[in-house]
């Protein structure tokens, strides 16, 4: 053992500081460790990480044992599952992920689906998964999470979501490890980003129909309480607030519906959450309420056709599948569909093209 390593652990000074929140006094004596750039922060730091090491290293040799155990185990050269979509301009394409021995990050692809021709030289695409068991024909890399990575200490991607039309990718990363990410997009056509650069996004994305993407934005604990709407081609220092949440026990997001003609704006707590919804026809419109928020009612929503889909705990501990009117505003136009059933926990809701209104595919 060095005689630099530390024989007891590390003991944070307590410096008395109060906070005042409501009327009420809180005093925290360890306040002045959030100042991270402070050097007395940095020593105590690095002298709890130096106890930490003298504590573990007997585990050393076993972690590397493990760790090489499990790379072992682990096939790094590989491909996601492809995924069939479509496109309002005709198009379809097949979407895959892969994953290539001595890198660290994805490689983001999709492959254009082979057109048959049926009678009277009718044509549609072949819905025949490509094969994937060599070199995938007409490969199209959308983004390669390596090369974006180089020259940074670290990276992730936030949001990843293209187009209707299938020609434009909304992309956001950061390289700080703060959470806080920049999206760009970029034409899928020539490969070049578009001139706008929207700074300071948090996680998600999601587009009304080609020309609008909405996305959120954090407050300083990094809530998500924000979502921003911007139009292409404008300055996003000008993109509009579709929804601020006030109440900081909430966090909102947006997605698209799995349908696309939706998009569906949450907020929740751990016991209460909300939706709306905004057609893609009308991105520049007002989000509508499904239900008002009620305390401790959670609840989900799946458009699907001419009616939504939603599975909800109201009066229901264990949930319960319900459909509703597509212009629902209130939990008295929900009728069950799968009744709840003490003991049957339903986690969710997905719905398809082609099925019977009825029908629907529900986890649990």
């Amino acid at each position: 053992m060095s005689s630099n390593e530390p024989t007891q652990p590390p003991i944070a000074d307590r410096r008395q500081k109060e906070r005042v929140h409501h009327g009420d006094v809180f005093v925290d004596p360890y306040e002045w460790l959030r100042a991270k750039d402070d050097d007395a922060v940095i020593a105590y730091l690095e002298a709890e990480n130096a106890w930490t090491r003298r504590q573990t290293s007997h585990l050393i040799e076993l972690s590397e044992d493990i760790f090489h155990e499990i790379k072992a185990r682990t096939q790094q050269t590989d491909l996601s599952v492809p995924t069939y979509r479509t496109h309002n301009d005709g198009s379809a394409y097949w979407y895959y992920v892969r994953t290539v021995e001595g890198s660290e990050y994805p490689i983001y692809c999709r492959t254009a689906a082979k057109v048959l021709t049926g009678p009277g030289d009718e044509s549609r695409p072949d819905r025949t998964p490509p094969d994937t068991s060599g070199t995938i024909e007409g490969e199209q890399v959308l983004l390669d999470a390596n090369s974006a990575a180089t020259d940074h200490d670290f990276f992730s991607i936030g949001a990843f979501a293209v187009s209707p039309n299938g020609r434009l990718l909304a992309y956001s990363t950061d390289t700080s490890g703060a959470e806080r990410f920049t999206l760009q997009i970029v034409d899928l056509t020539s490969g070049e980003p578009l001139a706008e650069t929207i700074v300071d996004t948090a996680y998600g994305v999601a587009w009304a129909g080609d020309g609008h993407l909405f996305y959120t934005r954090a407050d300083d604990a990094w809530r998500p309480y924000l979502v921003l709407r911007h139009r292409l081609g404008t300055d996003p220092a000008d993109d509009a607030v579709v929804w601020e949440e006030p109440d900081e026990r909430f966090w909102v997001g947006v997605e698209a519906s799995r349908d696309r003609r939706w998009i569906v704006f949450g907020a929740g707590s751990k016991i209460t959450s909300e939706a709306r919804l905004l057609s893609v026809d009308d991105p520049e419109g007002t989000p509508r309420p499904v239900a008002p928020r009620r305390q401790g009612v959670e609840y989900e929503v799946e458009p699907a056709g001419d009616q939504l889909l939603i599975v909800h705990n109201d009066g229901a501990l264990d949930f319960e599948l319900a459909w509703a009117p597509l212009d629902a505003t209130s939990p008295e136009q929900w009728v069950p569909v799968l009744p709840h059933q003490a003991g049957t926990r339903i986690l969710g809701v997905q719905a398809f093209p082609g099925m019977p209104s009825s029908r629907c595919g529900a986890t649990g």
